[in-house]
Formats: structure tokens, C-alpha cells, sequence
């Protein structure tokens, strides 16, 4: 072989290699690999979430690709506690994954149509906490009435699946669902799920974790106060809640949080 026809030959294999490396990267032409801090950051908050009881074995949480927006990161479908950074998966707004075939969460359509209808969304939490389930099977709504829970709107809307998909498993398998469960959502922070449990929507990953735990403590504080004072509650005024918002953008509570992991 000459020296032409070896260069040649060598610069194929490496076309075909970079080539191979595509077709088996998560990341798609024209769109930025995820920032590896990001993927950490994400781990954590599973791990937190999990640790806090906020996720059970079926919850789960993503956040918006940094450097893709229009892509975002959720890990396959395990449980939280047990995440890595090898189990998160890339996914575009309609919930496809990119570059991979690991098994996904069946109810991904529900982050997938947040983002795609609110650009200002960057993290969202699915979970199934018992505590809110009442509120979405009963008339009595949940309100904001501890000032950590002061992000809660006066009126919290309640996804009804059978308004979108008539009687199904209760899952959100599709975007069609997805988008229901969006419109439902509506510009607000939380909608909750009719016998399933709640989602929540934040400017960022910190203030998701924040928003899932306080919504939780916030409904099991008003459950415990229904049982003694029955529906003589006293609740945040709208101007309170207002004020207390996500407090410090629960900074405080997601170091907490982490110093409790692995412990």
C-alpha cells in the first residue's frame, strides 16, 4: 500500500469511527453534551427526594438541559434512592430519548409537556405522596396555611384524566395526557392528579425540591388540623402567601437535605 492510499485508508476509518460515536451518543448533532454538574445536581436531588420521602419507588424528577433547552434530563425508569449519573437519560420535549434505549418512565409525557409549555419551567417533580391524595378525591381543597407553603395558589387545579383520555391506568402515558396535565398546570406551581398524587413546576432544580416538600408538609398540617378543628382552618391570607413565597429559594432546606444523604 502507498503512502497516499494509507492516509486515505486511515482517514476513513476515522470518518467511520466518528461516525459509530454518533450513532451511539446521547447527545444529538447540533446540540451540546449536558453539563456533567448538571447530571450531579440531578442525581442529588433524586437521592434527597428519595431520603425525604417525597419519592417512592415510581416518582420522579427532571430538570431542563442547560445548554439544550430544548431538551431535558430524567433518569431511566428506576427507583429514586438508586440513580447515578449513568442512569440519566437525554429526552426532547416530546418525550422521545436521545440515543437511548433503556427503559423510560412510563409517565415522562408529564415533564416532557410542561416544558414545552412554559419556558420558564427548568425543573419538574412527579410524586405520589399520600398526603395530597385526599385533596384531589374530595371537595375540600388544599390552600396554603404554613408560611413555608406560601408558593401554593389560593386555588390549586386538579388534573381529572378522564376529562383527556376517558377511563384509563391513571397514568400519564402520553402526550396527548401530558398536555392535558399542562393545561391544567395552567402558569401556576402545583396541579395535583385525581387519585394519583401531584406535580410541581419551578424556575429551578433547588426550588422544585422545595415546592414538592413543603406541598407535602403543607397537606399533611391541614389533614392533621381538619381532625381536631374540622373546617375552622385559618389560611394564609393571599398577601402572606405572597410574601412568603419559596422563602430563600429553599437554599437553606436543599443543604439540609444534602447533609442528610448517606447518612
Amino acid at each position: 500500500m502507498n503512502k497516499r492510499a494509507y492516509v486515505i485508508g486511515c482517514g476513513m476509518l476515522m470518518v467511520l469511527a466518528s461516525f459509530a460515536l454518533a450513532q451511539n451518543s446521547n447527545t444529538p448533532a447540533g446540540s451540546a453534551a449536558p453539563k456533567p454538574s448538571q447530571i450531579e445536581e440531578l442525581v442529588l436531588a433524586n437521592h434527597i427526594l428519595s431520603n425525604e420521602g417525597v419519592l417512592d419507588a415510581y416518582g420522579h424528577v427532571s430538570v431542563r438541559d442547560e445548554r439544550t433547552p430544548n431538551q431535558f434530563l430524567l433518569a431511566r425508569a428506576i427507583a429514586a434512592g438508586s440513580v447515578t449519573a449513568s442512569d440519566i437519560i437525554t429526552y426532547d420535549l416530546d418525550s422521545n430519548p436521545v440515543g437511548d434505549n433503556r427503559p423510560s418512565f412510563s409517565e415522562r409525557f408529564i415533564h416532557g409537556q410542561i416544558y414545552k409549555a412554559r419556558p420558564d419551567v427548568m425543573s419538574v417533580v412527579h410524586f405520589h405522596a399520600a398526603d395530597v391524595i385526599p385533596f384531589t378525591v374530595s371537595s375540600v381543597p388544599l390552600r396554603p396555611m404554613i408560611h413555608m407553603a406560601g408558593f401554593l395558589p389560593q386555588v390549586v387545579p386538579i388534573f381529572e384524566i378522564r376529562t383527556f383520555g376517558g377511563l384509563t391506568d391513571m397514568l400519564v402515558r402520553s402526550n396527548e395526557l401530558g398536555k392535558g396535565l399542562a393545561d391544567t398546570l395552567g402558569d401556576k406551581p402545583v396541579v395535583l392528579l385525581r387519585g394519583h398524587g401531584a406535580a410541581v413546576a419551578a424556575p429551578s432544580l433547588h426550588i422544585a425540591a422545595g415546592r414538592a416538600y413543603y406541598t407535602i408538609a403543607n397537606a399533611k398540617a391541614q389533614l392533621q388540623t381538619m381532625l381536631v378543628a374540622g373546617d375552622t382552618l385559618t389560611y394564609l391570607d393571599p398577601e402572606e402567601a405572597k410574601k412568603a413565597g419559596d422563602q430563600d429559594g429553599f437554599e437553606r432546606g436543599w443543604n439540609f437535605w444534602k447533609s442528610k444523604v448517606g447518612k
